[in-house]
This record gives C-alpha cells, sequence and structure tokens, in this order.
C-alpha cells in the first residue's frame, strides 16, 4: 500500500492538517496516510530541514514525503517535487528539503500553482494534489518544469583547531531539551562549555538525575544533555551556541 507522510508546523488545533488529509483521502484513497510532526516551531525551515534528514530515507521507496513548513507562503519561491533515491518530496523551495536534494541522482520539478490556489495556503491546494499525483503512479517530469538550481541549506561544519580540538555548535534542540551538535564522534573525549567539562558517555543513565553530560546520540552526532532534565534550560542552550569537542587518545 502505498505511504503519504506529512511533516508540518500546523499544530493540530485549527483544522489546517485535517484539511490537507481530505485532500489526499478524496485523490489518493488508497494511500496511508502517516503523520511525522506538527509541531515543528512555526515557520522554523531549519527544524524541518533536520526532521527531514532524520526520516526520508527510513521509509520505502515509492513513499512520499509531504513537508509544509512555509513562511514565504504565497510568494515567488517556488514550490518543489523532489525524486531522491527512489523517494519522493514535496514542499516549498526553501530549504527543508535539502537532505533528498543533496543525495546523488536527485531531481526537482517546479510545480505549476493552480489558479484557484489560496495564496495562504499551498499545502492544501498546491502539496496535496501532487502528492496524491505521485502516489498514484504520476511521472516526476509531468508534475512541472525541470528545476536546476533548488534552495540548499546545509548543516555548518565544524572547525578543528591548532590544539587538535574540534570547535562546533548546537544545531537544534529537541523537545528532551538535548541540544544537538553538528560534531560527529566515535571517540572518547570531553565537551567543553566554557569552564565546565563534560565527558563523553554511553548513556544517559551513566550520570546522576539532574546531571549533564555528553552522548552520541542516534544520528552519530554529539548531543549535550541532563539526565531527567533539560540542557536547554539547564545550561542555556540554544542553536547556534559554540561546543568544543576535546578527543582523548
Amino acid at each position: 500500500m502505498p505511504i503519504i507522510t506529512l511533516l508540518t508546523d500546523f499544530g493540530t488545533a485549527d483544522g489546517y492538517v485535517g484539511e490537507v488529509k481530505g485532500v489526499l483521502a478524496k485523490d489518493a484513497p488508497q494511500a496511508t496516510l502517516l503523520d511525522i510532526a506538527h509541531d515543528v516551531p512555526a515557520h522554523d525551515v531549519e527544524a524541518a530541514r533536520l526532521a527531514v534528514a532524520r526520516y526520508w530515507r527510513r521509509f520505502p521507496e515509492g513513499t512520499v514525503h509531504v513537508v509544509v513548513v512555509d513562511p514565504g507562503v504565497g510568494t515567488a519561491r517556488r514550490c518543489l517535487a523532489v525524486e531522491s533515491d527512489g523517494r519522493f518530496l514535496v514542499g516549498p523551495d526553501n530549504g527543508a528539503l535539502s537532505p533528498a536534494l543533496l543525495f546523488a541522482g536527485a531531481q526537482a520539478v517546479s510545480l505549476a500553482i493552480p489558479p484557484n490556489a489560496s495564496p495562504t495556503f499551498h499545502g492544501r491546494d498546491v502539496f496535496a494534489p501532487a502528492a496524491a499525483r505521485l502516489v498514484n503512479g504520476a511521472a516526476l517530469a509531468t508534475l512541472g518544469e525541470w528545476h536546476p538550481d533548488p534552495v540548499i541549506r546545509r548543516t555548518p561544519e565544524p572547525v578543528r583547531r591548532a590544539d587538535g580540538c574540534v570547535v562546533g555548535q548546537v544545531i537544534t534542540v529537541d523537545r528532551f531539551g538535548n541540544a544537538i551538535t553538528n560534531i560527529l564522534s566515535l571517540r572518547v573525549g570531553d565537551v567543553l562549555l566554557g569552564a565546565r567539562v563534560l565527558p563523553l558517555r554511553r548513556t544517559y543513565a551513566e550520570v546522576a538525575p539532574g546531571e549533564p553530560l555528553a552522548v552520541v546520540g542516534s544520528t552519530g552526532l554529539i548531543e549535550i544533555a541532563v539526565r531527567d532534565g533539560s540542557a536547554a534550560v539547564l545550561l542555556g542552550l540554544a542553536r547556534g551556541a559554540e561546543i568544543v569537542f576535546r578527543g582523548r587518545a
């Protein structure tokens, strides 16, 4: 059975998600609709990009991912449909679809805006119909004109200092208050936060409740956490905060 997933910043209180699902249920009744999340922070394209990076290739080939975090809705920004590694993604051309666009062989088309589309609700009037066409078997090329230069957003690269330390930054904070960094590590070492030293642990349970620590998260990136608490609150960490990793032999 074909799958359509939904990631938005719509929330669930106002009926916007229901309108999108209504279009999909009517135009692609055979598809299974799966909610990834609807509580992406409002207008936060970067949070959407990082969420997409986690899940888009976890689904089987043929899956269509609808991503609607779109502060530029109704402007000259393009609407995209993307084919990448056997999956499809539909959403605004603002960088949210970057994880799939950066995959080798990805292709994108610019979707036409129907004359009756609301300039404030392309999720319902542009992206949902395009997703339905894809899941019904339409070829990507039939949905629009080829778009060779979509907007790409990339995670900042950490920098290695002369002393061997790696300087990175927090790229996002998850709902647990864990500060996820852009530092990839499979080694032992410490994270330096000013004068505070946080040894790199394997699990959250290796420190006492309420104590901060660093772990290698499920994406392979170093995370700053507080056992049974929030690193964002206890340590004042937010996106962009500098993190220094000091490896040990």
